[in-house]
């Protein structure tokens, strides 16, 4: 029973080491939040140090599409809580409504598919459990013709 007593008593101290060390740290393991332009939900999970798995839920007045990016982070020596990240991704979507986009046309129901990247900036608040992202997201549409366009944003995270 003293061992039982012991080893959680390690493991709560453990646990709130953590959360003090991220919470006063600009490293954290996941972050859920908004990007504003072209408006997403947002969820970032690191699965390495220096790589992160960010999954975004675009919605807007045609349709919706999710993307999917694998990011590359590295730290910025002069900067501490700052990262640059970079990476590819893909997205796929669908149309809720006809629309005109770069001289192709979409019919209601009309699927996206496509290519994306990501370039940008990652600053987690010392102090505070929020994250700071800028960056931009170029992408290529694969259907109903092939063109390339960019989106990119400032994104708010709840970090955890």
């Amino acid at each position: 029973m003293k061992k039982i007593v012991v080893v959680l008593g390690l493991l709560a101290l453990f646990t709130v080491n953590r959360t003090q060390a991220q919470a006063l740290g600009s490293d954290y393991k996941t972050a859920i939040g908004v990007k504003f332009w072209p408006g997403a939900l947002t969820v970032k999970h690191f699965i390495k140090d220096d790589a992160a798995l960010e999954g975004l839920l675009n919605f807007w007045g045609h349709g919706f599409r999710f993307t999917g990016l694998y990011e590359f982070h590295g730290d910025i020596n002069s900067a501490p809580g700052l990262k640059w990240y970079v990476g590819p991704g893909a997205h796929i979507g669908w149309y809720n409504e006809g629309y005109w986009r770069n001289d192709h046309y979409y019919d209601k129901g009309s699927a996206s598919f496509g290519v994306d990247g990501v370039l940008g900036l990652d600053y987690k608040i010392r102090n505070a459990p929020i994250a700071l992202s800028l960056d931009v997201n170029p992408y290529v549409e694969f259907l109903h013709g092939a063109y390339v366009d960019v989106w990119g944003g400032l994104g708010v995270k709840f970090t955890f």
